[in-house]
Order: C-alpha cells, then structure tokens, then sequence
C-alpha cells in the first residue's frame, strides 16, 4: 500500500480513468489483478490510490488527469479525511506564499523528512499571522499528524506553482464544500457580495457565525488594493474544522490581520471586549437551543430578552454589541423575523432607538433555503449622545428581479437597485421612493400593535397601466397561438420500425466525433450559467457557480447539452443566444464534429424515449444517466441533416407551447389581480 494510505472510491476511479462506473465494475470481475479493497463497505469499497494508479497506467486506461484532480483525489481520499487534509494543505501553503524559499529547503529529500522538519517552519508563519497557540484556531500540525499527508502536500505546492497558493487552496476547499452540500450552509457570492457593499469601508471587520469565510471574503475583496496589514478581519464559529480553514483562506487571500476562533458565539463569545467597524453575517436560523436559559440577564440584551423562538434577534443584538458608534452591522434573516409577534418589542425598540436602518427583501433563490424571500436587515450603532430615532427607514423588495427558473439570479440587478436605494439614504437619511421597489417608511408609521416590517406590506404599488400591460399580453398569446398552429407537425404516415446500425456517444467520442464534458463544480468567471432546469425548462441560462479557481465550461453554438439526472428525455441545441454560457452542474456537453456529425440530428435521436432507457440507471431516490451508453445510427451526413431538419422544426414547436403557456399563465395572473385591485373592469 503507498505510503500516505490514500483511498480512492470506484467513482474516483472512474473519474482518473475517464470512463463510466460500470466499467470499474467490469474490471473487477474481468481482470484477476485488479487491486483488492482496502477499506470502504462491501456495497460501496475504496481502493488505494497508488496501487489503482499503478494498475490503470499498466493498462493503459489511465486519462491524462490534470494535476488538480489528481490532488483532488489525494485531499477526497486522505486518511484523517478531507477537511484535515484541507487544514495541512492550507498551512503548507501559506508557508509556500510567505517563504518559499523555507519551502524547498524542508520539502528537499524524503517524505519522513519533509514530516520531520515541517512543524517549526510552519510555526513561525502561523504564530505572526494567527497569534499565540492558545488563541488561535490553527494549531501548528505535529509531525506524527503530517506524516500521512507529505504527498500530499508535495502534490499541493506543485499545483500551487501551476496556480498560485491561493487559486489552489480555493480550488481544492472549493471541491469539498461542493461534494458536501448538505454538511455546509454557503452563503452565495452574489450575495457576500452585496453584504460586503452595504457594510461599506470598514478596517475591523467581524463575523460572528463566519462558516467558511464567505462573507469576510468578500469584504477582504471588496477593500481591493486598499487591505493592508492595518485591516483586521475576526471570525468564530462553533466547529473548529472551518473556524481553522476561515483563518487560513482569508490569509492566503489578503495581508489583513486574521484572528478567528472556535466557540460557540452566543454562548461563548471570544471577542467580548472587541468593538469594530462593521460587523457581517449569516447566522444559523430558527435555533430554539440557542442559549435562551443560560443568557437572561446577558449585557448584549439591549433591545429586550428574545424569545426562546427568536434566536435571530439575538443575533441582531450581539452584532450590535460589537459594533463601535456609528458602525454597520448586515445580516441575512428569515422573513419571519420581520413579523413574528414575539419578536415585536425588540423590533420596536431597534426601531425608536435608530438602530435599524434598512430591511431588504431578496428574491426567492437568493441563498438557502432557496424558497424563501430571505430579508437583509442593516443596522448602525447609535452614538450614546443621540437617542432620538432617525424619523425614517428604509425598506425594499428586490422580488422583481426573481429568476424564471431555479437556481439563478441576476445578482448584479439586484445589487444595482438596493446600493441605488441604499446609499442616498444612508447620506441623508431619505430616497425617493420607487413603486414596486423600495420606499423610506416613517418609523412612527411602523410602531403599531404588530410592528410589522416585511418590505411588501409598506411599498406603494406597481405603477398604473395594468389594462394595457393585459391588452400587450393578450395580442402576444394570439400571435403565439397562430404560430403553434403553423408550426403544428403534419401527420406522420405509419411505416415499420427500422434496424439501423449502431453507434454510442462513447465510441463517437474515442473516435474523434465528438468531444465529452461535464458540467463544473466552480469558476471565476462571471458569466451566465447553463443549469439542469434551463435545459428542461427551454429557458435562458439563469444559475450560478460556487466561487472558485476551477475552469468553467463554456458552451458554444452547436453544443448539445444533455442533464444526467432526473430521467428526462431532453437533449438542447446550444443557439448564439446561449454560447458563451457556463456549463452547470449535472450537464453533459457534446461537441460535434461539424464534418462528421450534425448537432440537430444528435440531438434529435438522443431524445428518443427507449434510448434513454437503455442508457439510464436507477437508484432509490434518482435517475442517471449515462451519456456515453446513448445511441445514434450509422448514418451520411447528408441524410443526417434531414433527420436534424425536422428536429429543428420540433423544437420549435416545443418552444412555441412553451412560450404560449408562459403567456396563458401571465395572462390569467393579470386578470385576477386587475379584477382584485379595481384596474379591469368586470365588464
């Protein structure tokens, strides 16, 4: 077995090798040699990395891998788990950014050494960066701990020349809060985004629930040129494991100051003393263990005790705690919290106090629970001096720029018409207000029995000009209906099943034919993505990726996308609308080669309903798809074409009904709310 004992599962195998699962499968039973299991389960066995590599080049089955999937592979598969592996990846590298030259003298010879001599070095770059032993959330790893992961690390400053120590770090965590969805609440980049703008410049910075750093990021980012060591960026949270890989992402990213710590916040707060400028955050919510009988008569209560069910405003009130006077705290909160009645004595009081400047609704998508509207609450200290409430808040739904479809959302709208709201208010105290958008609400018309702030219950209505808005939708719903009815398919003379020969998208691929990609799981660039939803749904790329250095796939005109997951029989023709758009998650892209294969005829036949049969497996909860087991016959270009002509004219036809439904729903919608508001008479 290799020396640092990394595993690597069936489907990582599959992945180096560049094929499907159930060609591991077959290379267990059909070959002798095979490496034996090493850990795992029966159902579900890891095999060591080495020994599977050894094996494939033997073979000559193994891909040419990049090199970062390959250190994928060693972090996913390490033997104290990928989130130590990550940790000693993150100190190695900051001691690669700092003094690389320290590098090369301790990596130089064997990996018992490089083990050996590792820890002191690493001290002296952790101890100026993090602070003492005792205070930091980054312990220096002992020897005995980084002797399993000496390859590793090897591996991970040999991608980091390729990258930078930062792109790789980002890349690799990237990758794990990725295959993890459910172990982790992100906070979306769109939206660290914008939390970082409302908090404005600021030089300490705090997050008192900071997970993996998302938001201190973001601030770190949005200073730019101007972070500098006089910067301090704080951070604490109640797992150890990402208070530690915070700390050391926010330093392999800026020169700021970085102190994070592991506690729990409201219990246990490591920053008691700590006053900063800004304060950021996106706290856990609807926690009813929060504390509640242990924190009574706890200091930060200013506002009043909350309620057992409303741990969000204790929340609010330790962000405001730490804040100096005058400084900015931004939190993301359930929409409950607006309303709920036992919270309105504290909410009536942040008000009559100044302290709460803004709530903001988000639209529906904008960060888990995607469901939700979820609210941003801005808040300022109020200087001891000055106890008069300002006379106006500001209020504002973003609901407006909601996505079509699942997943994405125009985050720079959204920025666009909060900062445009925002920031006049916040120099002088009022904005005009926007119909249907945003509205400064007095604060004496605010406290009443339920001292209710959700945006849409306070903002004047949409702007007048619904009939004829109908009047539009109506005349576009008929034009539609008439071009279904031209574009309806003639009927189709009956005519036996016919036996053509056959090829698979795997063998068109190893040929030359085409070339195969899946969907990213990250990327830097900011541009639209293609997601799953868009591709069945026949709408506009509307997602986002994680935040990461990975490369994206960008489509073409030409491509066709298929979605793995799901058992769908859908299959789309990349237009020039849609190139340029990032490939998402749980996609496959096939690149035809125009002298060989026409993309609307490859479309065409993999929709075919027993083709995607054939090609699919099936798990208690999923459908999946094998896009190399699809089918299509042997057939000339030529007569390619005439199939891929009539398949042009069937999405076209499908879109058009599409569209027609769009326009039927909006239509009915309309007319219910003209009929209820007293803008379309009822005769």
């Amino acid at each position: 077995m290799q020396e640092n004992g990394t595993e690597v599962t069936a489907a990582g195998i599959a992945r180096l090798a560049g094929v499907g699962r159930a060609a591991v499968s077959n290379w267990r039973r059909r070959h002798a040699d095979f490496p034996k299991p090493v850990g795992g389960t029966e159902t579900s066995p890891s095999f060591a990395l080495t020994e599977i590599e050894d094996w494939l080049r033997a073979q000559g089955k193994l891909a040419e891998v990049p090199l970062r999937e390959r250190v994928w592979q060693q972090v996913a598969g390490h033997p104290q788990g990928p989130v130590t592996a990550l940790i000693h990846i993150g100190c190695a590298l900051l001691l690669v950014h700092d003094r690389p030259t320290v590098w090369l003298e301790v990596s130089a010879g064997s990996d018992a050494r490089l083990a050996d001599l590792l820890p002191a070095p690493l001290d002296q770059v952790l101890t100026p960066r993090f602070g003492a032993i005792r205070k930091r959330a980054v312990a220096t790893p002992t020897a005995s701990q980084l002797r399993p992961s000496a390859p590793l690390l090897r591996a991970a400053a040999e991608l980091a020349a390729e990258l930078d120590a930062r792109k790789a770090f980002e890349f690799l965590l990237g990758r794990h809060l990725d295959a993890n969805p459910r172990q982790y609440t992100l906070t979306p980049t769109g939206l660290a985004a914008l939390m970082a703008d409302l908090a404005g410049p600021a030089t300490t910075v705090l997050d008192p629930a900071c997970g993996t750093g998302a938001l201190l990021r973001a601030v770190a980012a949005a200073q730019g040129a101007t972070a500098t060591e006089e910067q301090h960026l704080d951070g604490q949270d109640s797992a150890p494991e990402l208070a530690a890989l915070t700390a050391l992402r926010l330093a392999l990213h800026t020169r700021a100051v970085v102190r994070t710590a592991a506690a729990d916040t409201l219990r246990a707060d490591a920053f008691d003393s700590l006053r900063v400028d800004a304060v950021v955050c996106h706290p856990p919510f609807n926690e009813r263990n929060w504390g509640h009988d242990e924190l009574a008569y706890d200091p930060r209560w200013e506002y009043g005790f909350p309620a057992r069910t409303e741990s969000e405003l204790a929340w609010v009130q330790h962000a405001l705690a730490r804040l100096r006077e005058g400084g900015v705290a931004v939190l993301l909160m359930p929409p409950a919290a607006a309303s709920r009645r036992s919270g309105r004595r504290i909410r009536a009081d942040l008000l009559r106090r100044g302290a709460l400047r803004a709530v903001i609704a988000l639209p529906p998508g904008a960060a888990p629970p995607y469901n939700l509207p979820l609210h941003l609450w801005v808040l300022r200290k109020p200087a001891l001096a000055a106890q008069a409430a300002r006379p106006e808040v500001l209020l504002a739904d973003t609901g407006v720029f909601t996505a079509d479809s699942r997943g994405g959302l125009d985050w720079q709208a959204v920025r666009t018409a909060v900062l445009d709201a925002w920031r006049p208010f916040d120099r002088t105290g009022t904005v005009p207000e926007q119909p249907d958008l945003s509205r400064c609400v007095p604060v004496i018309e605010l406290l009443d029995d339920d001292v209710d702030l959700a945006p849409a219950r306070h903002l004047p209505p949409p702007a007048a000009g619904g009939g004829e808005r109908l009047a539009d939708v109506r005349d576009s719903l008929g034009e539609t209906l008439r071009l279904t009815d031209r574009l309806t398919p003639p009927p189709a003379a009956p005519r036996p099943p016919v036996r053509w020969p056959l090829t698979t998208i795997g063998e068109l691929a190893r040929g030359g034919a085409l070339q195969l990609r899946t969907g990213g799981s990250g990327g830097h660039a900011r541009v639209p993505v293609l997601t799953d939803h868009d591709v069945l749904a026949g709408t506009a790329p509307s997602g986002t990726l994680p935040d990461s250095d990975e490369e994206p796939v960008l489509t073409e005109a030409g491509d066709v996308v298929v979605p793995v997951l799901g058992g769908g029989s859908i299959a789309r023709v990349v237009d020039e609308a849609t190139a340029g758009a990032a490939l998402g998650r749980n996609l496959a892209l096939l690149r035809p080669d125009p002298a060989a294969l026409d993309p609307w005829f490859l479309a065409g036949f993999l929709r075919g309903t027993a083709n995607n049969r054939q090609a699919s497996s099936y798990a208690s909860t999923a459908t999946r798809l094998d896009v190399r087991r699809l089918q299509l016959p042997r057939l000339p270009l030529e007569q390619q074409r005439v199939y891929g002509e009539r398949f042009r004219a069937l999405a076209e036809f499908e879109e058009t009904l599409r569209l027609a439904g769009r326009l039927g729903e909006q239509l009915v919608r309309g007319m219910y709310d003209g009929l209820t508001d007293g803008t379309v008479e009822p005769g």
